[in-house]
């Protein structure tokens, strides 16, 4: 099922008509973390807040809906945005980094695995990865699978 088939079965189902939505996948792992958050393990994701400034792409906002698609863009489920916030790399929680869901979900997991990511996204934009950088937190529930 594609995005757009899965936005208007839940639509439907919702009697939702004003309502628009974002259809994209997790830039690492995207089948993986997909399925973390179709389950309910996955409640949160984080993104290097220098890609915001660098592209002028507004934050993402409570309430929001988005399509969560695979690697082979198939929509896998539909969340909404339940809180989003700004800190710094160096103080994320632990509260965060379990929600993410991800390996063991250790707050020393998250920083390894989003330092190599977060490195490897902002250099190919020419930016430097350091401890101090801002990071986008989002919390999100899943409506619809």
């Amino acid at each position: 099922m594609n995005a757009e088939n899965m936005w208007e079965a839940f639509a439907k189902k919702n009697n939702l008509t004003e309502q628009t939505y974002e259809a994209w996948a997790f830039g690492a792992q995207a089948d993986e973390l997909a399925e973390l958050v179709r389950r309910g393990e996955k409640t949160a994701t984080a993104s290097a807040y220098p890609l915001y400034e660098l592209g002028g792409d507004p934050l993402p906002k409570e309430g929001e809906y988005s399509v969560i698609l695979n690697s082979r863009e198939e929509a896998v489920c539909i969340i909404r945005t339940t809180k989003v916030y700004v800190a710094p790399f160096c103080e994320i929680t632990e509260i965060h980094a379990f929600k993410e869901g991800e390996g063991d979900k250790s707050l020393s997991y998250w920083r390894k695995v989003h330092e190599e990511f977060f490195k490897n996204a902002l250099e190919r934009k020419g930016l430097n990865f350091d401890e101090q950088m801002k990071v986008v937190c989002e919390e999100f529930e899943v409506l619809y699978a």
